[in-house]
């Protein structure tokens, strides 16, 4: 029996599958290379270059390979774009996740751990945040994704599908082997950006806003190690195929930085001035996102590896700075 693998190119996907692996399961990949690189690709892995859009590709797979479980990281993942291309976003989210999930339910696959984001609760009521919250998100992303929870509910309610749906906060760092880690083209995360100025790629770092009710106006976010998000989707897959029900939970480390000092931790590890530059705020980005990740602690047992800015901020800059363009040669 295979896992399947939606996006297992890109940069949350290709670390769940190094991880799938190295636990000894055997990975199938559907990934259309859109935002992901096949030299992201374990070797050990089977891979399909295919869109989930694509109805007949995606029977054909079913049909092909024994899969036990779905792992589904197949989205675009932009807010600021999300923003100026909604309907982008409903097709590519929205639509491709109707399409996979007539196929799963057409092929008798009635399990899924869906990569979801902590953007579908918008401006928390309060922090940390709990998954039983209010979800109101600010920005087009969000809704498409809090929509394919909602989705994936009603077809476990019609065809007894279970779902667990993953809301993460900012994923971040690299693989421990060096190998993989985080390319996106263009780059929009704060951590890689941040580096792109010790790695000679830009002059300064550019700050969004420093008016928020925050102890120093910037932005706090809870940012999570990839290979610890890549853990809790393994987790959780297992938890469905002993029989758990359907869930929502929350993964972060429960504790919440500033830009400001993000900056400054990668300053300490790098060496590096890191000149900085105040901008205007981004639409749609709230004040604070910090999770309660108590839930995934207590039900999935899972638990944080790498829960120090400092230890995700060094391994980012490995990845970074022995691959400054990322998986492209250059």
């Amino acid at each position: 029996m295979s896992v399947l693998v939606l996006g297992g190119a890109g940069y949350i996907g290709s670390h769940t599958v190094y991880e799938l692996i190295d636990a000894g399961r055997d990975v199938v990949i559907v990934d259309n290379l859109l935002t992901g690189f096949k030299a992201a690709v374990h070797p050990k892995a089977k891979f399909y270059e295919a869109d989930i859009r694509d109805r007949k590709a995606m029977d054909e797979i079913f049909e092909k390979e024994n899969i036990e479980g779905v792992i589904h990281f197949a989205a675009c993942s932009q807010v600021g774009e999300s923003m100026s291309q909604p309907l982008k976003y409903y097709d590519n989210n929205l639509y491709g996740t109707m399409v996979l999930l007539q196929s799963m339910v057409a092929h008798g696959v009635d399990k899924i751990v869906f990569s979801s984001t902590a953007a579908t609760y918008g401006e928390p009521e309060r922090v940390p945040i709990l998954e039983s919250d209010r979800t109101e998100p600010t920005n087009c992303y969000g809704e498409t994704k809090l929509s394919m929870e909602k989705m994936m509910k009603w077809v476990s309610h019609a065809h007894g599908l279970r779902f667990v749906a993953l809301r993460y906060f900012n994923a971040c760092g690299a693989h421990r082997s060096g190998k993989i880690g985080e390319a996106h083209n263009p780059e929009t995360h704060l951590i890689p950006l941040i580096l792109q100025v010790p790695n000679g790629q830009r002059e300064k770092i550019m700050v969004f806003g420093d008016d928020y009710a925050t102890p120093d106006g910037t932005c706090i976010r809870d940012y999570i190690h990839v290979t610890d998000l890549a853990q809790a989707h393994i987790l959780a897959l297992d938890y469905l195929l002993k029989g758990g029900e359907n869930n929502v939970f929350n993964l972060g480390n429960g504790v919440g930085f500033s830009v400001r000092e993000v900056v400054d931790c990668a300053r300490k590890v790098t060496g590096h001035p890191i000149p900085e530059e105040m901008a205007p705020r981004r639409a749609g980005d709230p004040a604070q996102l910090i999770a309660s990740s108590e839930k995934a602690m207590k039900v999935l047992g899972w638990k944080p590896q790498y829960n120090d800015l400092e230890t995700i901020i060094a391994t980012a800059w490995e990845w970074h700075r022995t691959h400054p363009h990322g998986f492209e040669e250059v």
